[in-house]
């Protein structure tokens, strides 16, 4: 990235990443090589999981394997901004998530089932603890909220991660489908590995900010939360070695306790904000319009996220993986949405804000119910290439891409604006918790998806995309339909 490092304009004879602080581009990087890990490592794992020469797991059970652990990623983020702001501070935090990281891809790579889970975990927890401290440290870079560089800082970081992961399928993807599935997850350690070094060369260009940290626990909160964790650790070591010295063990002994948890945490945490005694009249009714955008987020998820485990499965019996006679790995469908984000992302901005200054720009509430609606819309294409399967047929990859396609033009609609409505509709009490809130949307749809595998219901069943589609198109008309009520809920936000 050096060519992209020139002189500050003011004269001061510092560098800039782009005209902005040095420092964007340790985290640029840094992000960009988690993300070409974590994406490369999640396209072949639910390849991986049913293949003959991985662990030749049935769609229902990798499904839900997949689904569980996106699920843990986002709801580890919430401990991982704790751990950033009560124990390590955000570079430390970052540092060490990085190494977590890097080991996890590593254990990945061991050829034997009980490595490969705990290298899932590892993975899991190493994301959770960078996903919201790296962003922290991006904001550090700045003079305030007001910083008229701000905005364009975090699109800058942004790119980075959509880099990553377009780049991870083809190189990742195709080295483990076509050489060695366990050479792929360790090329997926390298990648992060890269990231943590030039993490650690370039720290000397972040905000010292970044070192402290913010409200650190005090000498009997730390014995207190180690006495409880210790507690639980010891609590569930004793469980789960009861199951398996009993032989009652299974891998739903595992995957159910943390499905369920990943649907009661979210429901727990909304009712603990909205029974605060502490909120304002209007930060309690905005707390009640933000329900509509979370449960409508966990529907979008549910069905976005199955791009990765459903459409991918399918594609593998399914699909004439193939363009124009040039055949490719089924990974490679991975890198179609971040493609389809770097291109698109710019001229959604200018969109909305051609439409705003024309005084047209549609609401919150529209664009979600829009994202609701087109990827419902997604599924209902779904539903030809599953006919065509049906039939004795290869679908073509086109029909495939066509659904990617629909669904990126979804995310571009939901997920920004979520971003946004979150920051703005939060409680002043809650502001710092509130992102980790909008992630558990993540978890709660993923969850879903895993419960509905675990129940052993055919996710590629024409039935039951056709019932998911309907369901996602009819949420998005009722949010439409109640859009007065919600926009008074709402209150001053806009």
């Amino acid at each position: 990235m050096a060519s992209s490092l020139t002189k500050d304009s003011a004269g001061s004879g510092e560098k800039t990443f782009f005209g902005h602080p040095r420092g964007l581009a340790t985290l640029f990087m840094t992000e960009m090589w988690e993300r070409f890990s974590y994406y490369g490592m999640r396209a072949l794992l639910p390849l991986y999981l049913i293949a003959p020469g991985g662990l030749d797991m049935n769609p229902a059970t990798a499904t839900a394997i997949y689904s569980v652990y996106l699920s843990l990623v986002y709801l580890l983020a919430m401990p991982g901004g704790w751990f950033g702001d009560r124990v390590w501070g955000p570079r430390k935090t970052v540092a060490i998530a990085g190494g977590v990281i890097m080991l996890g891809h590593l254990t990945l790579a061991l050829p034997s089932e009980g490595t490969f889970f705990a290298g899932l975990g590892l993975v899991a927890i190493g994301s959770g603890l960078l996903k919201s401290n790296i962003s922290t440290m991006v904001g550090h870079l700045y003079d305030g909220p007001e910083d008229p560089r701000r905005d364009g800082g975090f699109t800058i970081f942004y790119m980075g991660i959509n880099m990553g992961a377009f780049a991870a399928p083809l190189v990742i993807g195709t080295v483990g489908e076509k050489w060695s599935w366990h050479f792929g997850f360790a090329l997926a350690a390298v990648g992060m590995g890269l990231g943590v070094l030039q993490f650690l060369i370039g720290t000397r260009h972040l905000s010292e900010r970044s070192l402290i940290v913010p409200k650190p626990l005090s000498k009997d909160e730390r014995a207190s939360t180690l006495r409880k964790s210790m507690i639980w650790l010891g609590v569930a070591a004793v469980f789960y070695t009861g199951t398996v010295v009993t032989g009652v063990y299974t891998l739903n002994w595992l995957l159910v306790p943390i499905t369920i948890a990943g649907l009661v945490i979210p429901v727990m945490v909304l009712s603990r904000i909205k029974r605060d005694k502490e909120l304002s009249e209007a930060e309690q009714s905005k707390m009640s319009a933000y329900i509509w955008f979370f449960v409508a987020a966990a529907i979008f998820w549910m069905i976005y996220d199955q791009g990765g485990s459903t459409l991918s499965i399918f594609a593998t019996s399914s699909a004439e993986n193939s363009v124009f006679g040039w055949g490719f790995p089924v990974s490679w469908y991975q890198s179609i949405n971040p493609v389809l984000i770097m291109a698109l992302a710019p001229v959604f901005a200018a969109f909305w804000l051609a439409l705003n200054r024309r005084g047209k720009e549609p609401s919150t509430i529209v664009k979600f119910s829009s994202s609701l609606v087109l990827v419902g819309a997604s599924f209902f294409v779904f539903l030809m290439p599953l006919t065509i399967a049906g039939d004795g047929h290869k679908a073509a990859a086109m029909w495939l891409v066509a659904i990617y396609f629909i669904q990126t033009l979804a995310e571009l609609t939901l997920s920004p604006v979520g971003l946004s409505v979150t920051t703005k509709m939060a409680p002043a009490k809650y502001a710092s918790q509130m992102m980790g809130v909008w992630f558990l949307a993540v978890t709660a749809g993923d969850c879903t998806t895993g419960l509905l595998s675990l129940a052993g219901v055919e996710l590629n069943g024409t039935g039951v995309v056709a019932l998911e589609a309907t369901l996602a198109v009819a949420a998005g008309v009722a949010i439409f339909m109640y859009r007065g009520k919600v926009k008074k809920l709402m209150g001053n936000v806009h």
